[in-house]
């Protein structure tokens, strides 16, 4: 075997072994599709609970309230989408499952710190809507304060690899009051919604 032809094999040997490492990074990043079935299940069902809210809500006809603009109107198309894509989602999951049963799936510590910022931002979403909005505080400030804290949380790691905390913590800061009075001023001049 001559020279050229050994270097092409070798290279031909190499390439072949970045695309299976490729391939194997690849299919650790993906979610198993049992995984991928039980999270469609859960967005079907709460896309079926917002919309059933919606379709709830008072329509105002005694208001002569124009039926573009009742409550409940964005919620359910909102609803109404999230059920479509939860199925897309089912559908996709369903025949991943038809076509390969046992995919293994081990977590990795990504998969961790992705359930972790999750459980984070829904704890934040509860504490925000029962702890601070009705409780005394104007929602503007309740507001600002729900997402500065959500930012400084989401980022602390990132920001604390940069040394960047009281940059990180500014920038919070500031978005999180610009979006407090953004809001609330939307919602109370232009959507004509009283906050409390």
């Amino acid at each position: 075997m001559s020279t050229a032809e050994h270097a092409s094999t070798q290279a031909e040997a190499h390439a072949e072994l970045e695309a299976a490492a490729a391939a194997a990074a690849a299919q650790e990043r993906k979610t198993s599709p049992r995984a991928d079935l039980w999270q469609a299940l859960g967005w079907i069902v709460f896309g079926i609970a917002t919309t059933i809210g919606a379709l709830r809500m008072d329509r105002l006809e005694k208001q002569d309230i124009n039926p573009y603009t009742v409550p409940g109107l964005l919620p359910g198309f909102l609803g109404g989408a999230i059920v479509f894509f939860g199925l897309l989602m089912l559908w996709r999951s369903w025949r991943r499952l038809a076509a390969h049963p046992h995919v293994p799936h081990a977590r990795t510590a990504a998969d961790r710190a992705e359930t972790k910022r999750m459980w984070t931002v829904l704890a934040l979403c509860v504490g925000f809507a029962l702890g601070l909005v009705g409780h005394g505080l104007h929602f503007w400030v309740a507001a600002a304060l729900f997402v500065t804290v959500t930012i400084s949380l989401l980022q602390f790691a990132e920001r604390g690899a940069k040394n960047q905390r009281l940059r990180g913590l500014a920038f919070a800061l500031a978005v999180g009051l610009g979006a407090g009075i953004v809001i609330t001023l939307v919602f109370q001049e232009f959507f004509l919604v009283r906050l409390p």
